[in-house]
Order: structure tokens, then sequence, then C-alpha cells
């Protein structure tokens, strides 16, 4: 507690020192944007870019690192929601029984394959894995885990969990799917 209280009383201190500085050497905003050493550091405009650049740097880090391998495979793509009229009794339980918590959302990245895509019933996906989706509409691309399966009258189709209150309508062909590395 005693550092927190030390470190916030220098922090102010050079916010203090250098105040005088940013009014006096930069009457433009201009300026202000091109001033460097301790006046840059601690600007409002140089903090939201240093924080924009870092999670733009993380973003590009874990896109990197999801590297797909085998096949690509292409399939019909829609949204279910976990209620009793699109799945079984037990709607919050998957196949592979996990629990789909009550605040659940697209954001999850879960989703169902069809049977025939399914390691247990000869296809090359089991539960748990990673699927990269391309193609999808309202930015649902993205990297999926394999947690549910669709009704046995489906073949080469996947269902991505969304909430009811996104209201989203997906039924589009085309969509790729490709296992990820893990």
């Amino acid at each position: 507690m005693h550092n927190v209280r030390l470190f916030l009383d220098l922090l102010l201190a050079a916010a203090a020192v250098a105040t005088p500085l940013i009014h006096e050497a930069s009457p433009t905003a201009a300026t202000a944007a091109s001033a460097s050493g301790l006046v840059a550091f601690i600007s409002p405009r140089a903090l939201v870019r240093r924080a924009a650049t870092a999670k733009a740097a993380v973003k590009a880090a874990v896109r990197r690192k999801v590297a797909t391998t085998g096949p690509t495979y292409t399939v019909t793509a829609t949204a279910y929601e976990a209620v009793p009229g699109q799945t079984d009794d037990e709607p919050f339980v998957t196949a592979d029984n996990s629990f789909i918590k009550p605040h659940y959302g697209s954001h999850k990245r879960w989703m169902a394959l069809s049977r025939d895509l399914l390691r247990q019933w000869g296809g090359k996906f089991r539960y748990g894995d990673k699927v990269r989706v391309t193609g999808m509409p309202n930015n649902l691309d993205g990297v999926y885990t394999v947690h549910d399966t669709m009704n046995r009258r489906h073949r080469h189709c996947m269902d991505v969990l969304v909430h009811p209150s996104e209201r989203l309508d997906v039924f589009c062909k085309g969509i790729k799917i490709q296992k990820v590395s893990q």
C-alpha cells in the first residue's frame, strides 16, 4: 500500500512538472502530438495510442498461434439457441456433457457438428477440437470449440451457439471449416 502511494505521488509530481512545459512549449495540438520525453509519455493521446497498439499486437499474436491443419470442409452453417424447442429436454447440457451457462452468447464460440463430421460416426472432428470457421455473416467468423452434435437428419452442417436475445437468424451455405492444431 505504501509503495502504491509513493508511486502515485511521484506520478503526480511528474505531471505537475510537465504541465507548464506542455502549455509553454506547445500552444497547438500538432506540437503537443510531436512532444517527446516525459511530456509525450504522460499525454492522454499517447496513452490511448500505446493501448491500441498493444491490443492490436496481442490480437495478431493470437492469430499467428492458431495454425490450421488438415483438409478444409465446406458446410452449411446455422445458429441454434439453448432452448427445448431447438435441443432436447436438457438444453443447457451439450453432447459432451459441457454445461452452458444461462448468460451465454455467440461470444462463447461453441458449436455443434453433424454426425458425419464427428469421429464417433466416421468423421475427422472430436469433441473439444478447435475449428476455424470462415465465411459466416454477423462477425461470427473465428475459432470455435466442438461441444455438441446436431440431429441425425443433418449432413455436412454446423450449428453455432447464440443467445435468443441476439436475434441472429443464420443459414449460410459454403462456409469453410478447418481443424486448428493445438
